[in-house]
């Protein structure tokens, strides 16, 4: 880990001289970004994390790197957010955790609430987005510079598992989100918060019997070494920010705010490519290694879901669920 991050610093620094020859040697490296988030090398969010630090290097002429930690590496979400706010960690790629914090962070992760990816980035980019964002920056001083998108959470477990009538209290590993934990317990499964990392030995070990994530992050996590079927529940479309504690931000220049900024902005579009090319690629992927994909009755399981889902947002909240399941 740490040699491939001297390396990627030496491609970094090196395409740096090139680009910018004229570079003031004192302004290099005035500010150090550690990037820590829990997908690995293969992840469309870990390539654009790289494609950030690049461009963040180029467009600061050395004065800001950015170092990536893929791999849960740096410290699990939740520590490297608590890290965040106390200004020990400057940066993370974090989504629904946050509303621990910020009550609308929940609406990035609501069981069907968006039905397709187009529906995802309207609310992500239109106005509810930007009530999410300013609430996430107000109560838990992280800032969302940009947005990558996550394919639909699916089911995996030992089993083809089509009904709720199914799951039969299936010991299931969730996110530390109550909304999760809700809305599974409201479809019969026994939910168990748990660290991501966790996730595999949990599976081997027969402390839980399924989980519940995208395809990218079912590969990258090797599942399929402990889990044969993929029920695609497909019951989440979300999306995740790149974020930056605010007190780290408000250190930058304001020059080097709109180049970090600009490097945000990119690396979202960059990431929305990988990820399109991706999904079916992994699919294919994971049938090869022996994973059965089974198709569900998603209908009995959204409407299984919507009542737990309303009732367990803040209820400041239920009027924009309600309007986002109506559409």
């Amino acid at each position: 880990m740490l040699k491939m991050n001297r390396r990627q610093f030496a491609v970094l620094a090196g395409a740096a001289v090139l680009t910018a020859p004229s570079i003031n040697k004192a302004h290099a490296a005035e500010v150090t970004l550690k990037l820590g988030h829990l997908a690995n090398e293969q992840n469309s969010w870990h390539k654009a994390s790289l494609k950030f630090a690049e461009d963040v290097a180029a467009l600061t002429q050395g004065r800001v790197e950015v170092q990536v930690f893929p791999n849960d590496s740096l410290g699990r979400e939740m520590d490297l957010i608590n890290g965040m706010q106390l200004g020990t960690v400057e940066m993370t790629i974090t989504g629904e955790s946050l509303q621990n914090w910020a009550p609308m962070a929940a609406l990035l992760a609501l069981p069907y609430a968006y039905k397709s990816l187009e529906q995802m980035d309207a609310v992500a980019s239109g106005d509810i987005g930007k009530q999410i964002e300013a609430q996430i920056l107000e109560r838990a001083q992280i800032r969302p510079l940009a947005y990558f998108a996550r394919g639909p959470r699916n089911l995996t477990a030992n089993r083809a598992i089509t009904t709720p009538a199914e799951l039969n209290r299936l010991r299931l590993r969730v996110p530390n989100v109550p909304l999760f934990v809700d809305t599974w317990t409201a479809l019969g499964a026994q939910p168990t918060p748990m660290a991501f990392s966790e996730v595999f030995t949990s599976l081997q070990n027969g402390t839980i019997e399924g989980q519940e994530n995208p395809l990218a992050l079912i590969q990258s996590a090797s599942l399929n070494e402990v889990q044969s079927h993929v029920n695609r529940t497909e019951h989440v479309r979300s999306w995740i920010y790149l974020t930056i504690a605010e007190q780290v931000w408000q250190r930058l220049s304001e020059e080097d705010r709109g180049h970090v900024q600009e490097a945000a902005r990119r690396a979202q579009e960059i990431e929305r490519q990988q990820f399109l090319q991706d999904e079916d690629a992994i699919r294919v992927d994971l049938e090869t290694k022996g994973m059965t994909f089974v198709d569900v009755d998603q209908q009995a399981f959204a409407d299984g879901s919507r009542e737990a889902v309303i009732d367990s947002v803040d209820p400041e909240l239920r009027p924009i669920v309600e309007g986002l399941f109506s559409n």
